[in-house]
């Protein structure tokens, strides 16, 4: 289906197995279980001998059509659907991460991916070495043997700082080390991880994708692009799988262990989401464009962080990687903590929640939220102000929620 358009491609991907209703919409298949017609053909699903459903821990047809939609747009060779965005993160790490090994990554993490990675994976003999992503020989500098991964969110949140990834590419390969990449913040439509040299995407399907926040979800994508014959992990089943080495790994053992693996349910809403997202995206971060500009107007506001304005630092670096919309999330400070309190009880319309890219718009405090458990020595060293708001653009009209805006800046 190569020749059709994104949006083509997507509504058309066909079932693996016809429907015996024709149905257009994926049945929920609510199974625990599949049966068998007999012991022989159920020890070959078991043993991988065959792709027939066994436990909807490990495969489910509804999942699995999801799964086959993502891979179907992405080009990608392996997908993987978990019950979250975080799920997705934490199964790369435990596929090809080891005892004595290292990630090398950004400060500039959300609070929990910086958590896992700091805290929960150090218990485990892990190393997370923080550098300035965009700081081409700060990066070489931190690689070293035991490097297992060169990890990046896109556009950090809520920092909004872009990296050059084709940069980090080429090093990350000459390295012989996976780029490991959470694109949550920009979707598959506008952007194409591929291309740029990631090796292994992470997004929390939550986003975007769920359709207006109906459910909880993760994607591990992998575009069968690395050579992990280099990795001490995968290095032996590599010469038996190639590049597929890691989703080998990821899904034989490592997801099925770990337990987080999709519902059907979760699965059959993201794939009704999947089909609206490029619509639900073009509307969402074009308010998100024009309410920073409008907000730049201000004189209640100190500053406006949208990597789409002109005179933003990463404006040209994130023109060239994610287009003219870069997501629908903006950050603008206040005076101080005291102000943004203020600002965020007197809204009407926006709502005071976490959260991204639902159908309404959201606001949030990062530091006294997302990272409220962190020290005040951590959150300045991960740049994460007491004067900032997070807003989170929705599907409302832009004079609308600016008026909204307003008026919680002046009353």
């Amino acid at each position: 289906m190569e020749e059709f358009s994104f949006e083509s491609r997507l509504l058309h991907t066909p079932y693996e197995k016809p429907d015996a209703y024709n149905s257009l919409a994926m049945p929920v298949y609510n199974s625990a279980a599949f049966e068998f017609e007999t012991a022989e053909a159920m020890e070959a699903a078991f043993v991988g001998r065959s792709a027939e459903h066994t436990y909807s821990r490990i495969t489910n047809p509804t999942v699995q059509y999801f799964e086959t939609r993502v891979r179907e747009i992405t080009g990608a060779v392996g997908v993987t659907a978990l019950n979250s965005g975080m799920a997705a993160i934490s199964n790369v790490m435990m596929t090809i991460g080891y005892a004595g090994g290292n990630i090398v990554t950004s400060s500039h993490l959300f609070g929990n991916t910086y958590s896992l990675f700091k805290m929960t994976l150090a218990a485990f003999g892990v190393e997370v070495r923080f550098c300035d992503l965009t700081d081409s020989e700060a990066v070489r500098k931190q690689i070293d043997g035991n490097t297992f991964a060169l990890f990046l969110e896109v556009i950090t949140n809520p920092q909004l700082e872009v990296a050059d990834l084709k940069q980090l590419s080429v090093i990350a390969k000459e390295a012989g080390v996976p780029l490991i990449a959470d694109t949550t913040v920009v979707p598959f439509s506008a952007f194409q991880a591929n291309k740029f040299g990631v090796n292994i995407e992470v997004v929390s399907s939550t986003k975007y994708i769920s359709g207006g926040a109906t459910s909880v979800g993760g994607l591990i994508v992998d575009y069968g692009t690395f050579d992990w014959s280099r990795s001490p992990v995968l290095s032996s089943l590599a010469k038996q799988f190639g590049l597929n080495a890691f989703s080998v790994r990821m899904r034989k053992e490592i997801h099925r262990n770990m337990g987080a693996y999709m519902t059907p349910q979760v699965a059959y809403m993201q794939t009704l989401g999947l089909e609206t997202m490029s619509l639900r995206f073009e509307r969402q971060a074009s308010t998100c464009l024009e309410l920073a500009k409008r907000l730049q107007e201000s004189d209640k506001v100190e500053s406006v962080n949208y990597t789409g304005l002109t005179d933003n630092p990463f404006y040209e670096l994130s023109k060239m990687q994610f287009g003219p919309l870069p997501g629908a999330m903006l950050t603008f400070d206040l005076s101080s903590k005291e102000a943004c309190f203020s600002f965020m009880n007197r809204l009407k319309l926006i709502c005071r929640a976490t959260n991204l890219f639902d159908n309404k718009s959201l606001v949030i405090h990062p530091a006294s939220t997302i990272f409220g458990t962190f020290s005040e020595e951590q959150r300045v060293s991960m740049d994460v102000s007491q004067k900032t708001i997070r807003l989170s653009v929705g599907l409302e009209e832009a004079d609308d929620l600016f008026n909204d805006i307003k008026q919680a800046l002046y009353s």
